[in-house]
């Protein structure tokens, strides 16, 4: 599908919008993200077109109104839902279409949580509980004449809570397109492509295309079918003539051949591009594009996974759908972030927990080299919360999960479908029926993935989701003490780790010594901890849950264990809610290897030292103690035989990792003054860290993750604080009230310092430092220009940092996600 500029009209006042649709191409499809209204509420008459909507909030979307709010105990999602409001909102959008004559007109909603029922000029187009689902409209029958004003009504029901055990957010938190098209066309997620046969000198692409007819009469159409590589070149085309459209609908079969095709893989993720185009005699129906990644998944029981022919180890993490400070309102710059700091670790798979993406996370992972595992249901029949999806399981199951197999089954990044996440079913029979069905389901839609769902009975006579034999993989979450004895329990079967570790952590917090293991909780029948009194767990990697274990302890196993595919670790970065170890004020997770800030933990360079070929050496803890307190001093390297620390220019030592160990480590009378680790290879220097200890906290450090931006309305510019000393150093237990003041076209999108029990705002213009460090999220406007930002706080002399925001020089919609399908051979 081609880009095309569109003209925006104001009409009506400030929020009637009139697009421009025809003449113009086959396919228009537009964003439809602004210009919208906003009440927190019910209001028995929204859905009215005649309703006055005149006092309620302007707003862009995607919106996630319960970020917005207050942290209280008392909210009904508790704090395992992070602590903050849900309720009921109403949105509502004007707008003006001009003459749609033989032209079909949709709403695609990419998500809306939760209990979403639309309305367009007080007529009902449907209804769907699951707020992680994409779904669409046809608005064609219920538009008034060119020129006149349609109104778009939306209810958003998140009142019925507990609904989670993490935090949701609340309201259309997800992109809104509006999308116009002939009456013959592509249909919604109307292409499959697969490469069945993949070799060095050939690959054989297999399109299937579903045709859409409205026309209420038949209809003979040609469809082309080009593949074009990521410059733009033709490598392969076919054309079938003659296709005969007797009905609503059709699906026509291809077939290409590509010769030396250029592989997908994490490493280097070439993407093709296969372009549709529907023709009836000399019309053009319509255009439509799909991405295409080439690429061979297989797994095997002794050799574990395999990617294009080689072993490859899945070095994956957990991912909830949350961005932090800015809630659920997904963000492709906040989502490109996060696999950036993870691709910087060594990471290489996401597993989408527990529920179905955002599409265009699922384009970055395409475009940045990702594996995904894409999962379904948290829960089926079965409840986990009194008011959460168990209940509307019955009557949508079949359609959410077929919507969810259509709408991603192109990516390449995809390369295993789970239909559920420690389901409870799996404790008795009804597990077996169950399984069956949604793996029929999955399978009947895509043949060419494996399927599996995470795991956490390994008695084989105890699983009634593993019993029935159908899935291609046996994913286990946990237990990691068990793994030697999988391959007797299940021989031949195919492992995968889909969640370990589990530990807890508080980025800068260490408690001593290292080597005492704190299980927080015991046991299932143990109340929270109240293990420290400020709600800190230590990043020494000696906290975990009963369930869990430390990351250590954790990825040891699975690195022991080659018939296990990879790992899981649980999680990538900490989300809102589920604040295990820890009661009120806690209100969002230690799991994470990085913090809700976006700031690594330690854990984070365990992983960076296991998981990369580069060099590593990372020294902890700070080096502010008291005067002959003894410290356990860490350090986590690679590409080196040893480390030598010194305390002053003294050597303490030297230290060598044995088979098993993933660190090495110290214990040192505390000194003040500077802590240097030297690595070496072959008595020759690799890296060097130093650690000094800080003195007074006298200025402000403010970085930018990036200082060119665009003004597109949405761009992000993370900048990072860290209260240092008169001499640079960071001050470790900094706790200074940092203001951030923006000029020019820019504003705050979110604050936040990484600590799990703060109950400050996201959206404020301030933020107290956590140890030293806090986050300001700056986001563009349309208008182009410098951006200042200025941080201060009282008695530090503060920082500015200026950013450049590029104005567009066009209005080209990018590509909508939910027609960028890829396909591969698995």
């Amino acid at each position: 599908m081609r880009l095309f500029s569109l003209s925006l009209l104001l009409l009506l006042g400030a929020q009637t919008a009139a697009y421009s649709a025809q003449p113009g191409p086959p396919r228009v499809v537009q964003r439809f993200d602004k210009g919208w209204k906003f009440y927190l509420g019910d209001e028995a008459g929204a859905k009215n077109a005649t309703f006055n909507d005149a006092a309620w909030r302007q707003l862009t979307l995607p919106h996630d109104w319960s970020i917005e709010g207050k942290f209280d105990e008392k909210n009904p999602a508790k704090p395992e839902g992070g602590g903050l409001p849900t309720g009921i909102g109403w949105y509502r959008k004007t707008f003006v279409l001009p003459a749609t004559a033989k032209r079909n007109v949709y709403i695609e909603f990419d998500g809306v949580y939760k209990r979403s029922e639309v309305w367009l000029n007080g007529h009902s187009l449907g209804y769907r509980p699951n707020g992680y689902i994409s779904f669409r409209y046809e608005l064609t029958p219920y538009l008034r004449p060119a020129g006149q004003p349609n109104v778009l009504a939306v209810r958003v029901d998140n009142s019925a809570q507990p609904d989670s055990r993490w935090y949701t957010g609340s309201g259309i938190y997800r992109d809104v397109r509006l999308v116009t098209t002939h009456q013959v066309a592509v249909d919604e997620w109307g292409t499959f492509v697969r490469t069945p046969a993949v070799s060095a000198q050939a690959a054989t692409v297999a399109v299937q295309t579903q045709l859409r007819n409205a026309t209420g009469k038949p209809q003979t159409v040609a469809l082309q079918t080009v593949l074009l590589d990521k410059t733009g070149r033709e490598v392969a085309r076919q054309l079938t003539s003659g296709v005969q459209l007797s009905g609503a609908a059709a699906t026509v079969s291809q077939k290409l051949t590509l010769k030396n095709p250029q592989l997908w893989s994490v490493a280097t993720p070439y993407l093709y591009r296969v372009k549709t185009t529907v023709l009836a005699g000399k019309t053009l129906e319509d255009e439509y594009e799909t991405p295409l990644g080439v690429r061979t998944c297989v797994f095997d029981s002794q050799r574990g996974f395999l990617l294009n022919g080689q072993p490859l180890r899945i070095q994956g993490v957990n991912q909830h759908h949350d961005l932090g400070a800015l809630g659920a309102a997904f963000n492709e710059r906040a989502a490109e972030r996060q696999l950036q700091l993870l691709r910087a670790m060594g990471c290489n798979a996401i597993r989408m927990s527990h529920n179905p993406p955002a599409p265009q996370l699922l384009d970055l992972c395409d475009r940045l080299g990702f594996l995904v595992l894409d999962e379904a249901f948290d829960m089926w029949q079965k409840k986990k919360n009194s008011q959460d999806y168990h209940l509307d399981f019955k009557q949508w199951h079949q359609r959410d999960l077929a919507d969810q197999i259509r709408r991603d089954r192109n990516h390449p990044s995809i390369f295993l479908w789970s239909i559920g996440n420690e389901i409870r079913e799996q404790f008795d029979s009804t597990g077996v029926r169950l399984t069956q069905e949604l793996t029929a389901i999955v399978k009947r839609l895509d043949p060419t993935r494996p399927v599996t769902s995470a795991l956490t009975e390994q008695e084989p006579d105890k699983n009634f989701i593993a019993k029935p034999g159908v899935l291609d993989v046996l994913s286990f979450n946990y237990k990691h003490a068990e793994y030697p004895e999988l391959p007797k329990r299940f021989p031949g079967q195919h492992f995968l780790a889909t969640e370990i570790a589990a530990a807890f952590e508080t980025r800068g917090h260490y408690d001593l010594p290292s080597d005492s293991l704190r299980i927080w909780p015991k046991d299932g029948k143990s109340k929270l901890t109240t293990g420290n009194a400020d709600f800190t767990a230590s990043s020494y990697d000696h906290a975990a849950p009963y369930w869990g274990a430390t990351h250590e302890a954790a990825w040891r196993a699975v690195r022991n264990s080659p018939f296990i595919s990879g790992a899981f670790v649980w999680s990538g970065f900490d989300y809102l809610g589920e604040p295990l170890p820890y009661p009120w004020p806690a209100r969002s997770s230690y799991f994470g290897v990085i913090d809700l800030a976006g700031f690594p933990k330690d854990a984070y360079y365990l992983y960076q030292s296991e998981w990369t070929t580069r060099p590593v050496l990372h020294l902890l803890p700070h080096w502010n103690w008291k005067p002959g307190q003894t410290v356990d001093v860490w350090a986590y390297y690679s590409q080196a035989d040893e480390v030598e620390l010194f305390l002053n220019g003294k050597s303490l030592g030297v230290k060598k990792k044995g088979a098993d160990d993933l660190h090495v480590m110290w214990r040192v009378p505390y000194a003040a003054g500077t802590l240097q680790a030297v690595s070496r290879r072959a008595g020759q220097t690799v890296l060097t860290r130093t650690v000094k200890t800080a003195g007074p906290a006298a200025k402000i450090e403010l970085t930018a993750d990036r200082q060119q931006l665009q003004a597109s309305g949405k761009d992000l510019s993370f900048l990072t604080v860290r209260v240092l000393d008169a001499a640079g150093n960071l001050v470790p237990d900094a706790a200074n009230l940092v203001k951030f003041a923006v000029s020019g076209p820019g504003f705050v999108a979110g604050v936040d310092n990484g600590y799990q029990a703060s109950m400050e705002s996201f959206k404020a213009p301030e933020r107290k430092a956590y140890n030293g460090m806090a986050l300001a999220i700056v986001q563009t406007t349309e208008k182009g220009g410098a951006i200042t930002v200025r941080a201060t706080a009282e008695g530090l002399a503060g920082a500015t940092v200026t950013l450049n925001s590029a104005a567009q020089t066009g209005h080209l919609t990018p590509q909508p996600p939910l027609q960028k399908r890829g396909g591969a051979k698995r």
